[in-house]
């Protein structure tokens, strides 16, 4: 029993340093991406704050409209097809 426990103890020891030194591959190699998932957060939690607050939307088309006539038709165009584009892809996730 207890050359098994031994064996059992060295095998143990193996597995955590394999897991140790893949952690510290893994963070080398996700280095060059840190800047660049970090700035996709701050965009997903924009959206999240904008989905909670959707009267900034509605501010900002009107500031929008009153600072810029000429343009308003051409955002609130891009603004429908992100919306649509937005709806199909949650239907197609959730699917």
């Amino acid at each position: 029993m207890k050359r098994k426990r031994t064996l059992l103890a060295a095998r143990r020891q193996q597995l955590v340093a394999l897991a140790a030194a893949q952690r510290t591959i893994l963070a080398n190699d996700m280095e060059p991406w840190r800047a660049r998932l970090a700035l996709a957060d701050r965009g997903v939690a924009v959206v999240q704050y904008v989905r909670r607050h959707p009267a900034l939307m509605v501010g900002a088309a009107l500031l929008l409209a009153v600072l810029r006539p000429r343009r308003t038709g051409n955002w609130l165009q891009r603004g429908w097809w992100v919306w649509q584009l937005g709806r199909r892809l949650r239907g197609a996730r959730i699917r």
